[in-house]
């Protein structure tokens, strides 16, 4: 909070953590479902593995939902730390910017990639 900025109306005085951080993880949530980020995750784990299919990483990524309430809180902490960039707070509400590398890592995670991005054949 600074002193020279209180007539300010574009500056958001306190925010409560705990609200902002149950507000991120509900739209990351929602988020991995949306069509343009299973896109944007495959074409991005394609570097890895070139033969990994649409339909694998938008299985992995919807395997995430039903688990996370069964994850320990710091594995939830990392998960979140490897893909969102940065949260901007402002009046108008967050802006939630994610690292693709890191939606990447969490479908090898959740097995759509295996290690060395080398999978076995069916």
């Amino acid at each position: 909070m600074k002193d020279d900025a209180a007539g300010d109306d574009g500056i958001v005085r306190r925010v409560s953590a705990a609200e902002i951080e149950a507000a991120v993880v509900n739209q990351i949530r929602a988020l991995l479902r949306q069509p343009e980020i299973v896109v944007g995750t495959w074409l991005a784990a394609r570097a890895e593995a070139p033969e990994l299919t649409e339909t694998e990483v938008r299985a992995a990524l919807e395997r995430l939902d039903p688990l996370w309430g069964e994850l320990f809180p710091a594995e939830q902490a990392r998960i979140m730390r490897a893909i969102v960039e940065r949260v901007v707070v402002g009046p108008g509400g967050a802006d939630i910017r994610l690292r693709v590398e890191g939606l990447s890592g969490l479908v090898r995670d959740l097995g759509a990639v295996a290690p060395g991005a080398e999978r076995a054949a069916t």
